[in-house]
């Protein structure tokens, strides 16, 4: 019998032609098969899975609580792309005989996606994209500047010091808040330390969220806060949907109370057809391609078959938990 292997959530249908998943060295079979589709549901989840040694699932579109796991006795490993997933139960899969490994995850591409959704924003791309393309006006919105103004950083991690870097080079302003950042850091990125979180989001006009999901950043960004951004202010999220309120976020698209927002993440994902987000004015929105690049797609699946080839010789790589 081979081993066989589910990759869940190729929505481009690569997995298969980005890497090698030809047998290991162990000389043992492995059967991949790709879904295209996302399950979601969990007793879906555990029908389809139910013949499967391995799952190869991408970042934290899936839980894989214990309630799942139980489900699936014939699984022996679980590959996430990333080194950090919080919606994998690892005592569950302890229990259960489950080894949880790891891929590693470059950085870049969420933060060239974060300048690609916030120059949209400043200069209008879609709305004059489609107006030209439809015979719309010619010339219908007035861009706003990057150089002289202040860009807004919550969070200053590898990502945040990345997208600063960016934004000195545009000729901006740049400060960052997180709850750790020291002077010191934000002084070696070459940026300004906020007083405070309300003083980056009132003083910013463009501010870009780059911080972990945490029981101290969910909600981080609630109508309180959003209420201080200024009407001509931006506000860019490609880290976590939870950190912003989205009810809130809505409300203040709907209202002009800010110029506009791009959205990368959402509080469920593939986002349903009838979900706000998707027809909200001033909101430039895109399917959670934070961290969809050929380089990093190659990465990730070369380094499942990679896990995949460790696991059976006997000595896993990169695991987790």
């Amino acid at each position: 019998m081979p081993f066989r292997c589910a990759v869940l959530d190729d929505f481009q249908n690569v997995a298969t032609t980005l890497a090698d998943w030809s047998a290991p060295a162990s000389g043992e079979e492995v059967e991949v098969v790709s879904f295209t589709e996302h399950f979601g549901d969990e007793d879906t989840l555990a029908v389809a899975l139910a013949d499967f040694d391995c799952v190869v699932t991408l970042r934290e579109r899936v839980p894989f609580p214990a309630s799942l796991l139980d489900r699936l006795p014939r699984l022996r490993l679980l590959i996430a792309s990333g080194m950090r997933n919080s919606v994998i139960d690892y005592a569950a899969a302890k229990a259960n005989g489950v080894t949880v490994c790891g891929t590693e995850s470059s950085s870049t591409p969420p933060v060239e996606l974060t300048w690609a959704l916030l120059l949209g924003l400043a200069r209008g791309l879609v709305q004059e994209s489609t107006a030209l393309r439809e015979g719309g006006p010619w010339q219908s919105t007035v861009g706003a500047d990057l150089h002289g103004r202040r860009l807004g950083l919550l969070g200053l991690g590898k990502i945040g010091s990345a997208v600063a870097r960016v934004g000195l080079a545009f000729g901006m302003e740049v400060s960052a808040w997180s709850q750790n950042l020291t002077a010191g850091r934000a002084t070696e990125v070459g940026v300004r330390l906020a007083a405070s979180k309300e003083e980056l989001l009132a003083e910013s006009d463009f501010v870009s969220v780059h911080l972990a999901l945490s029981d101290r950043t969910r909600g981080l960004l609630g109508p309180a806060e959003l209420a201080l951004l200024k009407p001509t202010a931006y506000l860019v999220n490609t880290s976590r949907a939870a950190i912003v309120d989205q009810d809130a976020l809505l409300a203040a698209l709907r209202e002009g109370r800010v110029a506009g927002a791009g959205v990368d993440v959402f509080d469920v994902e593939p986002l349903p057809a009838d979900h706000p987000m998707r027809t909200t004015p001033r909101l430039l929105a895109t399917p959670h391609l934070g961290y969809v690049s050929r380089a990093n797609y190659e990465r990730y699946y070369g380094q499942a078959v990679e896990g995949i080839r460790a696991y059976l010789a006997g000595a896993p790589v990169r695991v987790l938990g």
